[in-house]
């Protein structure tokens, strides 16, 4: 399924830097970025809950915001966009 994921971390201290930098490389790990702080990732229910797992130990949760956004297996309709399209179909064979 298509998952939208979307964080605001808190970096007004010097620790809240840090925690933004390993939430956007462990998305990165896990999907795509189409904006600054936004990530398309596929992934099936079991992996979303590793993926949970691993931010809530790097979030600050009195401060730090992520928000998961479900569009399902048939997310290609649910998503409009307007502008440069980054990024690429996850679900299609990539060639290097």
């Amino acid at each position: 399924m298509m998952i939208i994921v979307a964080y605001d971390v808190d970096f007004t201290d010097p620790k809240g830097a840090k925690r933004l930098r390993k939430v956007a490389k462990l998305c990165e790990q896990y999907g795509v970025r189409v904006q600054n702080s936004v990530f398309e990732i596929m992934m099936d229910t079991s992996q979303l809950v590793c993926f949970k797992a691993r931010l809530s130990e790097i979030i600050d949760k009195k401060s730090d915001s992520v928000r998961f956004y479900r569009l399902g297996n048939k997310w290609e309709s649910k998503i409009d966009f307007l502008g440069v399209q980054k990024g690429f179909s996850q679900d299609q064979p990539l060639i290097l």
